[in-house]
């Protein structure tokens, strides 16, 4: 028997599945959460790529929550994901050192190089900042050889976990602006814009599809990647936009969203509808 082979080969390979580029992807990109709301180490994360982790892009570090770590715990998990083609992203921590001051943001970005990350999120869901300056950080985060991942939105305040009274209270941002923040970022060589769900389909009455279609009207899918953490949110973006959109998801939702973007499960209004057509 083929040792090698059998490692690769899936289980059930005649049952047909929605075709999916291979890693490095460029679309159906799908980031997860690692450690914030739940505990996420190495033992856990061997478990998930084992049986997940051809369906995995990136790990994003949510909270700051690898500060937490010891370098040594830290590394273990970047190496482990590189290991398995996933790409390891801090999350928009950069905005709490933000406000410590511009010599740590040097040695935050030097160290996060230094320790092995691939990408750095560049948020500012709660602190106000000149987009100049936000445009000198994805200048800086590129020489030393990171990529950028900046996050907009229309919702100041968001991230956190921040109750949808204290939004609503907060108000929201011009959509236009936030589509010209982005296509600047872009042209500055950011790698993907995270599109915040805060204020558009999380702590709403009533989702803001709208505003998604006009981010995908000005910028196109494959620039974007959308926040999603919720079933009923990723299973809308694949309906409206089909199996290759970009999405982040908890860690835990994994298989749940694979399985949909694979088209071999769903639920009433997905059953047997999310498609594929590849030339031969």
């Amino acid at each position: 028997m083929d040792l090698a082979n059998e490692k690769n080969e899936r289980a059930f390979d005649f049952i047909p599945l929605n075709e999916r580029e291979q890693k490095p992807r460029k679309v159906g990109l799908t980031e997860i959460r690692g450690p914030y709301y739940t505990p996420v180490g190495r033992h856990y994360l061997e478990d998930l790529f084992t049986t997940m982790g051809n369906y995995i892009d990136i790990l994003k570090f949510a909270g700051g929550s690898f500060t937490l770590m010891s370098k040594r715990a830290l590394k273990d998990i970047i190496n482990l994901c590189h290991s398995h083609n996933v790409l390891v992203s801090t999350g928009g921590f950069i905005e709490r050192v933000l406000t410590m001051g511009s010599e740590l943001i040097d040695k935050y970005v030097n160290e996060c190089q230094s320790i092995g990350f691939d990408i750095i999120e560049i948020s500012a869901g709660f602190v106000t900042a000149p987009f100049g300056d936000l445009l000198r950080l994805v200048e800086k985060v590129q020489k030393v050889g990171l990529k950028v991942k900046p996050e907009v939105g229309v919702q100041f305040g968001a991230g956190g976990a921040t109750r949808a009274e204290e939004l609503e209270a907060e108000g929201t941002k011009s959509t236009k602006w936030a589509i010209k923040q982005a296509k600047s970022f872009l042209e500055a060589g950011a790698y993907l814009i995270m599109v915040e769900s805060e204020g558009i389909t999380e702590n709403v009455a009533v989702w803001k599809r709208e505003i998604i279609a006009e981010f995908i009207d000005q910028l196109g899918l494959e620039t974007l990647m959308f926040e999603a953490a919720d079933p009923e949110v990723f299973s809308w973006y694949i309906k409206d936009y089909g199996p290759e959109v970009n999405l982040f998801v908890d860690h835990s939702q994994i298989v749940q969203l694979e399985c949909l973007r694979s088209g071999i499960w769903g639920t009433k209004s997905t059953w047997g509808r999310v498609v594929t057509y590849k030339k031969p």
